[in-house]
């Protein structure tokens, strides 16, 4: 009797342990729209409000730095022009003539949100802050961000159409991420010159 119920006992077990379960997940964000992808194939694992167009920030650094490095002239010195020394907000206390490497440029740009980087890295890169903006936007439409128009390199709300989707923002973050260069630098901690 003692061995039936043993049986019985081991069946059940097996059974709930066969017997598909669904757990539901709960998730959440304070942010107004959000996403979260999977890196290599694109699959969206999350979304809130993932489509809807609003201005950008700093994320908007993350171009620039895509842009600097594969300009293919992180080596090169970047004299630092009294325009990007006067740029508000967070700052890596550029010196107007000052000569720089670029590539080091994009490390205080993406190390320490430099908005005077920045502006140095579009006038070097893209001969001037429009200019920048052109190649920005070329470079949003050539990935796939359908819903993206870039105005500035830094992400400060001067500009009315500087907008993007979280969405967009995660083809970019995608994007980018394929790149060693910038993956190394998005990593770093700390970088001297």
């Amino acid at each position: 009797m003692k061995m039936k119920w043993m049986k019985l006992l081991l069946i059940a077990t097996l059974l709930i342990y066969c017997i598909p379960q669904t757990a539901q997940a709960s998730v959440s964000v304070s942010a107004q729209s959000a996403i979260l992808i999977e890196q290599e194939s694109g699959r969206v694992l999350y979304e809130k409000d993932a489509y809807r167009v609003s201005r950008i920030a700093s994320i908007t650094k993350i171009m620039t730095a895509i842009l600097a490095i594969e300009s293919g002239q992180l080596d090169e010195k970047v004299k630092v022009s009294e325009n990007a020394v006067r740029t508000e907000g967070s700052s890596i206390y550029l010196k107007p003539g000052e000569k720089i490497r670029l590539e080091d440029l994009v490390y205080g740009l993406m190390l320490r949100s430099g908005n005077d980087a920045a502006v140095a890295i579009a006038e070097h890169v893209g001969g001037s802050l429009e200019g920048f903006a052109y190649l920005m936007n070329e470079k949003a439409q050539q990935i796939g961000m359908e819903n993206t128009h870039f105005a500035n390199p830094h992400g400060l709300d001067d500009h009315e159409d500087h907008m993007s989707t979280a969405y967009d923002m995660a083809i970019l973050t995608r994007y980018a991420m394929k790149n060693e260069i910038y993956k190394e630098i998005a990593g770093t901690k700390i970088h001297s010159s």
